[in-house]
């Protein structure tokens, strides 16, 4: 799975990186950003999936591998 966030979408609620630290950090100005190249590992994808969720902006946009 590959997650990435809108940047034109977030608005800077934190969720993200409130509830998956291990895959969001917040930038400078408290938008949300994804670490790493995106890649989530397996045993990630359920903190990417509940991130995804709690966006009120749906900025979190995740992508199946393959």
């Amino acid at each position: 799975m590959n997650v990435h966030i809108d940047p034109g979408l977030c608005q800077g609620h934190g969720r993200c990186y409130g509830l998956a630290p291990a895959l969001f950090r917040e930038d400078d100005e408290g938008y949300g950003q994804v670490l790493g190249d995106g890649i989530v590992a397996p045993e990630s994808e359920r903190d990417a999936r509940l991130a995804a969720l709690n966006c009120p902006e749906h900025a979190i946009e995740l992508a199946e591998e393959g």
